[in-house]
């Protein structure tokens, strides 16, 4: 069963692909709501936006950490005590965007209500750059000695490719957020997206074609250049379609961008999970940081069933919430008194 550690490679590269596509979107509404301008009504249509899908999206985060875990233990092990700081970071970020998107709509006034709008935003910021400064670690390299160590003090993470994937990931998710909204709403706030989404798409696209570029350079493989290449011909579709006004296409051109720069990271990547910045020597591969065949053959069976299910159940969700929506839409403002006293 040598094919099993590829195999899994490959699924959990598809899980943080499916991650960064559907949390990258509400993590940029969180930014836009949490840290950007615009009236109540017009905070309460963003988040009705992904109000129904926010938590199933980070399913896919807690499935690729826990499928790393499984799958490859050397790999989870190394990673996450190499950024235990960081990776708590997020953590808290995640809790504090959570319980500010179900604690806002019960504040009873304008400076509670701030501070859990501040507290989504930041929450949602933090979280973006955390995740990606870990894939861009996992992928451009940590200090690790040939026990898989980390090598340094605490912070020997914080490297230029940390932070181009920190902020990679921060600007998707901005953009991806922009092309959702031009899907989800009406108004003011669609056309305001389209205008920013022409405007800014490019340079809120470079630094993930960066990053991408940086992984591919360092590999000869025709297969990861190929699929580079695609992302690139996808960003510029979804661009010239946003500027004719065609925003489904924008949106899908943008994703399979997404899924092309991430797909060239990790087939340039393969087989390595985390490259040695010390000694090549001590690189952590799918071989050398995988689980058992048995393991690995169990996790594929489960697998098999599993994944389906989640697919189906979060592609109905999406369905069923498939509506525009508007300020219209949005009630005034007004006390709910509690039936317990």
């Amino acid at each position: 069963m040598d094919w099993l550690p590829t195999l899994w490679f490959i699924l959990i590269a598809v899980l943080w692909t499916g991650y960064l596509f559907l949390e990258g979107f509400d993590l940029g509404v969180g930014m836009q709501i949490g840290l950007g301008r615009g009236g109540e009504k017009r905070k309460r249509v963003l988040l009705n936006t992904i109000g129904p899908v926010w938590d199933g999206n980070e399913v896919w985060l807690l499935t690729a950490g826990g499928a790393t875990f499984a799958a490859f233990p050397y790999w989870y092990a190394s990673l996450f005590s190499a950024l235990y700081i960081p990776l708590t970071l997020v953590l808290v970020a995640l809790i504090f965007r959570a319980v500010a998107i179900e604690y806002r709509g019960k504040a009873q006034n304008p400076t509670t209500r701030g501070f859990w709008d501040l507290a989504l935003g930041w929450g949602s910021l933090i979280a973006a750059f955390g995740v990606g400064a870990m894939l861009a670690l996992t992928t451009l390299g940590l200090p690790l000695n040939e026990n898989g160590d980390r090598v340094g003090g605490p912070f020997a993470w914080f490297t230029w490719h940390a932070v181009l994937g920190g902020v990679a990931v921060v600007a998707f998710s901005w953009i991806h957020s922009v092309a959702f909204l031009r899907l989800k709403t009406e108004g003011p706030i669609r056309i305001r997206a389209g205008q920013q989404f022409v405007r800014w798409m490019p340079w809120c696209v470079l630094p993930l074609m960066l990053w991408s570029t940086a992984v591919v350079l360092a590999d000869t493989s025709l297969a990861a250049w190929t699929v580079l290449a695609l992302a690139l011909v996808a960003a510029f579709f979804a661009w010239f379609s946003a500027r004719a006004g065609h925003e489904g296409r924008s949106f899908i051109a943008l994703g399979i961008m997404l899924v092309g720069a991430v797909a060239a990271i990790f087939t340039a990547a393969f087989p390595v999970v985390i490259p040695s910045t010390i000694n090549s020597a001590f690189d952590l591969t799918v071989y050398n940081a995988s689980s058992s065949p048995y393991t690995l053959k169990l996790m594929s069976i489960v697998a098999a069933f599993g994944v389906p299910l989640v697919l189906a159940y979060q592609s109905w969700s999406y369905w069923v919430f498939r509506k525009r929506i508007s300020e219209k839409h949005i009630p005034e403002d007004h006390l709910v008194t509690s039936a317990v006293k």
